[in-house]
């Protein structure tokens, strides 16, 4: 069993059908399933993912998005060891700040992969983070 971090873009191409993306993230989630690993996410993902519902003025789909991340994955908070890791993140990388806080969340916890798309998060190496992997 293995604690997996998730960015918000996964739930995101899941939950959209994206045509590119859901069928491979899909996979990735019933892999994980059946493994027994641990789905976790930040606090930031609860919000990220209710955006475009809100946008659209459809509260009613923000807030089924927002229960489905809270029912399938372990919610972290941006707590004082987040923070502190999120200010050892900035001072030593260029990463950006949205993303800096998702690498503070998951290593506060301890995770042993973070899946993103993002590559050029790739070459770091954060404590509390076994390996950043790209998902796609």
């Amino acid at each position: 069993m293995a604690r997996i971090f998730w960015d918000t873009n996964p739930y995101i191409y899941l939950f959209e059908h994206n045509q590119q993306y859901s069928a491979a993230v899909a996979q990735m989630r019933l892999t994980m399933l059946e493994r027994e690993d641990e789905l976790v996410t930040s606090s930031m993902t609860v919000g990220e993912i209710q955006v475009k519902g809100l946008k659209e003025g459809r509260p009613d789909i923000a807030a089924e998005l927002r229960d489905r991340v809270q029912r399938s994955s372990t919610i972290l908070p941006f707590d004082q060891r987040a923070a502190d890791a999120y200010a050892l993140i900035r001072a030593s990388t260029n990463v950006k700040g949205p993303d800096a806080i998702q690498l503070a969340s998951a290593s506060a916890y301890g995770v042993d992969s973070f899946m993103t798309n993002d590559t050029q998060l790739l070459k770091l190496r954060i404590p509390g983070i076994g390996e950043i992997k790209v998902w796609k």
